[in-house]
Order: C-alpha cells, then structure tokens, then sequence
C-alpha cells in the first residue's frame, strides 16, 4: 500500500489541514498555537492544530459538568444505546480510521485495524454491561432493616492518553464511562492528535442524531501544562493516566493531593519465561512479535527473555536467525514487519539505552542501529542484548525495539527474576509443563497484573481487566469490574419498621 493521501483521509471525517484542538461536542473553539503532526512514516507534514487556552479549558469543564448533570438521569441501558450507535458508527469508519492511526503513529495498518476493532469490542463490552450494573443486598443485624449497596454516577472523567495507542485507550474509559453516567474529557497525547479530532467528529455524529448533551465528550489538546490543570481540578473526580512512570507519578501526587481518584496505567518491563519443556517455533513466534511489533512501542512489549539453560544457546540462535528475516519499512506496506519510532527523540533515547548496555558491561547477539536511508530519520533496526537484570539499563523500561536474554536454572529463580523490576504491567511463560504453568499462574508466581501461558506479553483481549502493579500503577481499565472506578458507591439502610433500634445493641432513651 503506498502512502495515502491524508488530505482525503482527514476529510472523511470533515478535518482539513489546520483544525481546533478544542471541542465541547460539535463546537470548537481556536486559540492561537498551534501542533503540527508530521508522520513518522515518512516524516511529512499531515496537519496543525490548535492547543487549548485555559480559559478554553475551564469551558471544556463546566460544558461537561452540565452534560453530566442530565446525563446521570438517563436509563443506563438508553446511555448504553448510545454508545452502541457510536460502535456501529466506527464499524462504518474502520478503515480510514485506521489509516490515520497509521500513518500518524506509525505502526503497521493492519495494527491500525486491530486498535480499532478493540474500539468496537469496547462499545459492544460496554453495551450489555449498561444493563448490568449491579449493586448488593446485604442482611441488617436489626430488626425490619433493610441495606443494599448501590453505584451512581461519579461526574466528569478526564482521560490522559499516549501515542502509542491513539485512541483504543480513549475508547476503553470513555465507553465505560458514558454508560456509568459520566461525562469525558480527552487530553490526546499531542504526537498523534488528529487521530482524537477523528474519534470526535464519529461521536458527534452519534451526538446529533440523539440530541445528547453537548458536553458529553469533549476534547483538549496541548502538553504538560494542559495536563497539569486536569490534574488539579477538583471539578474533575477521576483521572485516568496512561504514560511513563515519570508522568503518572506527577498525575497521581496532583489528583492525590485533592483527594481525587486516579487510573493509572503506565510503564511495563515485560519478561517471558522460556522452560525446558516450551515449542520452540512459538515461543520465537511469540518473542520476536512481542519484541518489535509496534516497534516495541507497546507497554506489553516484551522486554525481557529468561531462558532455561539447558536451551539458552539454541533459543538465542533461533531468535537471531528470526530477526534476520525481520523486513523494516513504511508500516502501510503488509511485507514490512516493524517501522518506525514515533520521533527523533525515541530514536535518541534508543540509541542511548545501547549505549548504555555497553557501559554496563552487555554484548549484543544483533546491534541495532539508525536507518538513514529513510527521510523521516524515526527508524532503526531492532536490538538483542545479553545482560544482567539487576542493571539500571535493564531495570528501566526502554519504549523501544530492545530486547534482553537471560539465563536461568530453576523456575524459582526464573520468577524471581521476572518479578524482580519495579513495573508489573505483563508476563508469560513458555511450557508445556501444567505444573510450571500453574505455579507461573499462582500467588507465588508473577507479580503482574497480567500473567500468561504460552502466549506472549503483548496485547490484551476485551473482557479481561487491563492495568498492572507496583510503578506500572495499580489501575485497571477495560474489561471484568474494571467500571466501578468511573462510578461511586453509596451504602443504603432502611428502616421499614415503627422503632429506632441502633447498631450493635447501643441503647439511647431520651
């Protein structure tokens, strides 16, 4: 597939090449600075748009406050009838959409594809659970008493979200959002916002067609200090962060500081275990895809390989041979495996991890290296390190196409190994041992938030709660229960009875 003509993409969805970074539903409001998107594909220009003034901002927020205030009354299966029409809405968008996400991120198309489809999985997720968010009854120790638990609407939600996946993360909190009874407020990451201004223009449509309240989803754009005033907010009860450790610990200490509620989900240091007993042509399936899709720009990127030494030598020939078939190119061509970074600043912080990994005494089964041959300057070719994981190179996440091999001699080492890094995003291991897999599986094993056998690292399915422990920190989006951060709990008693008795058999007579 050639390089599209993005003028045409962008009007797809009414954009042209200078756009409002701020939007209150289907109004827009222009300030004077302006973001210029250029493609890491090939380094041209796509379009501008403006960033969001604070007083734009205090807009965005009292016009979502007032959305939230009508929204919290509608019937959560009417909210979720919305949020169905906006999945059908993308359905209809797909591949445009996906082209955009594409060419203004960088990964491959079909990756553009699939990010989508999660988007239309979510809505899909978040429609039959409109029709199931359920409270508790729970026993009164006094006489004709009666409590129940009950979930309200908790207000606005601010959603902060990164290049790496330009709108499916938006799509997650947003979705679960809406049919909690919330109203939105997006800050895109400022590398890919036209992919945002594109999910907007689809939900206005949705917006137009019911009459919701315009405040509903509204979009932000603009950088630290735009995200710092969201932070902030009392105005805004959740926020939910996805980005480096570094910026979600700034996130949380600010919402914290409030007494707000913060959803993080942040940096990962992903290892899979490789045992003894594990198939070899999956495992290096899975390792290599896990390493350099996404040009290891995912944060379930698979970092690290703890490889059982009976097989270490013949596991990292095998992966060598792989990656010497790994084709790098424009992501919009199928036969290319892995493009480029998002910026000359990734390909920077790139270049200094294996620098770093030299200082600290590794070898290199392949050394990556830039690719000048390609005019946007963001693609490189992907690296394998032999090194030790207590290493502060290793101990840090790399958001980029670095892989580690280690060796181990029992699983408790193994484990012990893989969990012992600050992040806990997401971890597998390789075996066809039940027992291996079960204790990998148990308390005693991973300390992740997710942990797999005999799939890799990277991706994660609708359904199952996404987020991790330790600094990856700690919040859950997407799947299982993972609605109840966008809601409020409130415990209810009543009395249906003619006298006041007390808990615990406290007497008070007056």
């Amino acid at each position: 597939m050639e390089n599209p003509d993005m003028q045409t993409v962008l009007s797809k969805f009414g954009l042209t090449s200078k756009n409002a970074g701020t939007w209150i539903g289907q109004r827009s409001l222009h300030s004077e600075k302006w973001i210029s998107s250029h493609s890491p594909v090939d380094g041209k220009h796509i379009g501008d748009v403006s960033e969001t003034s604070l007083s734009h901002y205090h807009q965005v927020v009292d016009a979502a406050k007032a959305a939230h205030i009508i929204w919290r009354d509608v019937p959560a299966p009417k909210r979720g009838e919305a949020v169905r029409i906006f999945g059908n809405k993308l359905r209809e968008q797909k591949e445009a959409l996906s082209m955009l996400v594409s060419y203004e991120m960088g990964k491959s198309y079909q990756e553009g594809l699939g990010e989508v489809q999660e988007m239309i999985d979510i809505c899909d997720f978040a429609v039959g659970l409109s029709r199931q968010l359920t409270g508790l009854t729970i026993k009164s120790e006094r006489p004709d008493h009666f409590m129940m638990e009950q979930w309200h609407p908790i207000g606005v939600v601010g959603i902060i979200s990164a290049f790496n996946f330009p709108v499916a993360v938006w799509a997650w909190n947003s979705t679960l959002a809406w049919i909690c009874g919330d109203a939105c407020i997006w800050k895109a990451s400022e590398k890919v916002p036209l992919c945002a201004l594109a999910c907007q223009k689809i939900w206005n449509e949705v917006s137009a067609e019911l009459q919701l309240p315009e405040g509903l989803s509204t979009i932000i754009t603009g950088g630290r200090e735009i995200g710092v005033a969201m932070s902030e907010d009392g105005r805004i009860p959740v926020v939910s962060a996805t980005g480096s450790i570094r910026m979600g610990k700034d996130v949380a200490a600010r919402v914290a500081a409030r007494l707000g509620k913060s959803i993080l989900e942040l940096g990962g240091n992903n290892a899979m275990i490789i045992t003894e007993s594990a198939d070899l042509k999956m495992t290096v399936t899975a390792a290599v895809f896990g390493a350099v899709g996404t040009a290891g720009q995912r944060c379930t990127s698979t970092r690290r390989l703890i490889i059982h030494e009976s097989i270490y030598n013949r596991f990292c020939e095998a992966i060598t041979s792989a990656y010497a078939q790994i084709k790098i190119g424009s992501p919009l061509d199928a036969r290319n495996h892995m493009g480029p970074l998002i910026d000359t600043a990734a390909v920077k912080m790139y270049t200094d991890a294996l620098e770093a990994v030299e200082a600290a005494g590794g070898r290199f089964l392949i050394k990556g290296e830039v690719l000048h041959v390609f005019p946007s300057g963001c693609y490189v070719s992907p690296s394998i390190a032999v090194v030790e994981n207590h290493w502060d190179v290793v101990q840090n996440e790399t958001f980029a196409p670095l892989l580690y091999v280690m060796k181990y001699n029992t699983l408790e080492e193994a484990i012990a190994l893989q969990n012992g890094v600050p992040q806990g995003l997401s971890s597998a291991i390789m075996t066809n041992n039940m027992q291996e897999a079960h204790r990998f599986l148990s308390a005693t094993g991973s300390d992740c938030g997710i942990a797999n056998a005999n799939i890799g690292t990277s991706g994660a399915e609708i359904g199952g709660a996404f987020g991790g422990e330790k600094e990856t920190g700690g919040g859950r989006e997407s799947g299982s229960d993972a609605w109840k951060a966008y809601m409020r709990r409130q415990t209810n008693t009543m009395n249906y009875g003619s006298s006041l008795p007390l808990a615990q058999g406290i007497e008070f007579n007056i």
